[in-house]
């Protein structure tokens, strides 16, 4: 596999291994890279880029980069290296996009419920951005503590302080990985090699790509909507979703055009 791997994809790992060592040096590099949601204190304009290389564990890095040489490298091939990296960050962002868009409206839908009418927007800022992590836990009894002015005032009740902490909650979960650029990099190979067998670790059967990628999307969407975790917790549903999706509208256009500019009638 190795022998195989493309430059670019190459590059690619490097800069992934490198920024992986790296933040365990330089701790405060997971807050600036890493993607926030953009209407926190902690969102800044390229994390949208810079997030696809960082991430939170050893066994998280080693599944993207084992999918991104099995499938990137295939795909550069017939590719170059222009069109493969237009591709790759295209999905990467677009994923970044879609999975700030469903945060956006999961936590504007909880502050909808909110039955205190006297707070306000300073108000809801100032919780949802009070730092309330202890440990790798994010703790209700540090959020009041922290905030304790702010919820002294209002006077909320339980269920108002509940909608208050899943939406900090929310607010303040960072995403990190090139899972979205991973997922799209799936639906390509799944375009240019539908016949491929691919299989899953926990599925020792070979499955051809143009099955596979669908059902690992639509499990990575069930798990999204229903927050059931098929492949554990504390992962980013719809940032797969939503680079499966890009890659596909992309995919789908250029097979399109390929198409109509090889049509007989023309």
């Amino acid at each position: 596999m190795m022998n195989n791997m493309t430059d670019t994809v190459k590059q690619l790992l490097i800069i992934n291994v490198l920024c992986f060592i790296g933040s365990y040096f330089v701790p405060q590099a997971n807050d600036l890279l890493s993607l926030h949601y953009f209407e926190s204190d902690g969102f800044k304009f390229w994390q949208p880029i810079t997030h696809m290389f960082m991430h939170g564990s050893p066994m998280h890095i080693f599944f993207n980069m084992f999918a991104l040489i099995s499938f990137g490298s295939a795909l550069e091939h017939f590719w170059g290296a222009k069109k493969f990296l237009f591709f790759y960050f295209s999905c990467g962002v677009g994923a970044a996009l879609i999975h700030s868009g469903v945060n956006y409206y999961e936590i504007h839908s909880l502050l909808d419920q909110l039955q205190n009418s006297a707070i306000t927007s300073a108000d809801i800022h100032t919780i949802l951005n009070t730092d309330f992590v202890s440990g790798n836990q994010f703790q209700g009894q540090l959020l009041y503590e922290n905030a304790q002015a702010t919820f002294d005032k209002l006077n909320l009740n339980g269920d108002d302080f509940k909608i208050l902490f899943d939406a900090a909650v929310k607010n303040q979960t960072e995403a990190v990985g090139a899972s979205g650029a991973i997922y799209g990099l799936l639906v390509a190979f799944a375009f240019m090699f539908p016949n491929a067998e691919l299989m899953m670790m926990f599925i020792p059967v070979p499955i051809k790509a143009k099955y596979f990628v669908p059902v690992i999307v639509l499990l990575d969407l069930f798990s999204g909507v229903t927050g059931f975790g098929l492949f554990g917790g504390n992962i980013a549903h719809f940032a797969h979703v939503g680079g499966a999706l890009i890659g596909f509208v992309m995919m789908w256009y250029w097979k399109k055009n390929q198409f109509n500019q090889n049509r007989w009638d023309r």
